[in-house]
């Protein structure tokens, strides 16, 4: 432990590192560092002669201010968990960015700790799913995994991450329908005289009246320009048509999204849809901008893009088994979901998950224009901890219960020895609290810097990955066949 901290006299780091005592003294008052004594402990106050720092934090903590990421840095995060230096392109490698998600982890957290703590064969359960970040990772690094979400959405853009491929097959149908709504925008902004062969017995001039005609929701009136609307509804009747029909809906989707009457700036939460045209001032272009009044500029931009990321992802996959299932994880019987495939009668050997923030994302909510677009039943009674209940000591309260629920009914599935590690913000120290009513022990916490988050700035933002285990004497989950 000593050896590996690397630590040294406040005058030995400064004549290391090239700085002076005083600059070190410093980096402690700020907490970028931490203080030890002789024998490798952290402490509040050190015996006169016996102060001691980590020349190993110390030059991570440098470094980090060489590279403008200071800020981020505080005494007591791992140095590893941070990835500062992993570019953009790869914390949302292959199918990873198939679609945007609001809330959650890079796929290099989900390798750090299946690395470490599991092995090829084992069976990962992630209870709060979401876009399906650990089924992904745990898939490539040859184990089973399993998703619990209670979004019919979240569960389509795992399921499309997950799914297997002919990839010259998806490759086609993607550019084949990019084809077709283009032709349909040229129609729309030309009024050429074009033969969209789909439906040869409709007359142009009556289909967009027909494809409004199928349009009964109010926010995709609102929400998007006249073109865009009716490209998009195209789009949508095309989709049918087709053998890949969600990875089709996925990427219309994430066209959609980024085809709102909204500032360029605010993909992530907006607040109301700008009028068709209004000029307004860009942070993100820093320039006036007007809101996009068509859909096949992103129909373009993602249909390639598509394609390219399922086939990179299709080599790198494993041939282990990915199970998504859609329902509420407090409640959710494992031993019927999982009967009749090859995790039948098979005790988990861990979970990684990442729960809901408190009073932080309406998960159904940003997601919204999808529902709109292809009718799926919304679940948002059953979330837990939504932005809209807020964070009070109520909200606290049913959002403790609400996640302990979820681990009380999974843990009987899990191997009397498995690890459990939850990914959470925990600023109001609610975690000792679910462990407790769960069953679980909380038996490491390890703390790290959040950067470069796509959308939301990169302001200075942390939170723990708790490393959980079975209480003792918690009863394990008998797999005998009936």
């Amino acid at each position: 432990m000593i050896n590996d901290l690397e630590l040294v006299t406040l005058e030995e780091a400064a004549r290391i590192v090239g700085k002076t005592p005083h600059n070190i003294r410093d980096y402690i008052q700020r907490h970028r560092i931490k203080k030890y004594n002789i024998n490798g402990e952290v402490v509040q106050k050190a015996v006169n002669g016996e102060l001691r720092v980590s020349l190993k934090e110390l030059r991570v903590f440098l470094s980090l201010v060489d590279k403008g990421n200071e800020k981020h840095h505080h005494a007591g995060l791992h140095p590893e968990l941070g990835f500062y230096e992993l570019p953009e392109r790869n914390r949302t490698k292959h199918v990873h960015r198939l679609h945007p998600y609001l809330g959650k982890f890079i796929p290099q957290l989900v390798e750090w700790f299946l690395d470490r703590y599991f092995s090829a064969g084992d069976i990962i359960l992630d209870p709060f799913m979401g876009s399906g970040t650990t089924l992904v990772q745990g898939n490539e690094m040859d184990m089973h995994t399993i998703g619990i979400d209670i979004s019919p959405f979240n569960c389509l853009i795992a399921k499309v991450k997950t799914d297997q491929y002919d990839v010259q097959i998806a490759k086609k149908e993607l550019l084949e329908v990019e084809r077709r709504v283009s032709l349909f925008s040229k129609y729309l902004t030309h009024s050429s005289d074009i033969n969209l062969s789909l439906f040869p017995d409709e007359r142009m001039d009556r289909l967009k009246e027909s494809l409004l005609a199928d349009c009964d929701s109010q926010y995709l009136r609102s929400w998007f320009a006249p073109r865009t609307l009716l490209e998009m509804l195209y789009y949508r009747r095309l989709i049918p048509n087709y053998q890949y029909q969600d990875l089709l809906k996925v990427t219309l989707s994430r066209a959609v999204r980024s085809s709102r009457l909204i500032p360029h700036y605010d993909l992530a939460t907006p607040k109301a849809p700008l009028p068709v045209g209004e000029k307004y001032w860009c942070r993100k272009h820093s320039k006036y901008c007007v809101p996009i009044d068509n859909c096949i500029t992103k129909i373009h931009a993602y249909s390639a893009d598509t394609a390219r990321r399922i086939a990179e992802f299709d080599r790198l996959r494993s041939t282990k088994s990915v199970t998504i299932i859609q329902g509420d994880s407090r409640c959710v019987n494992l031993r019927d979901s999982l009967d009749r495939t090859v995790l039948t009668d098979r005790l988990i050997d861990g979970i990684f998950t990442s729960p809901p923030y408190v009073g932080q994302i309406d998960y159904h909510d940003q997601h919204i224009y999808a529902y709109e677009l292809f009718g799926f039943p919304r679940q948002d009674e059953f979330e837990i901890g939504p932005k809209k209940r807020g964070k009070s000591k109520i909200a606290q309260e049913n959002y403790i219960e609400g996640i302990a629920g979820v681990f009380r009914n999974l843990i009987p599935y899990i191997k009397p020895d498995g690890l459990i590690f939850i990914v959470a913000n925990d600023r109001f120290n609610l975690y000792p609290e679910i462990a407790q009513r769960s069953g679980l022990y909380i038996q490491e916490v390890f703390h790290r810097a959040v950067t470069k988050r796509t959308e939301q700035g990169d302001n200075p933002y942390q939170e723990s990955i708790f490393k959980m285990i079975k209480e003792p004497n918690h009863a394990a989950f008998e797999t005998t066949k009936r």
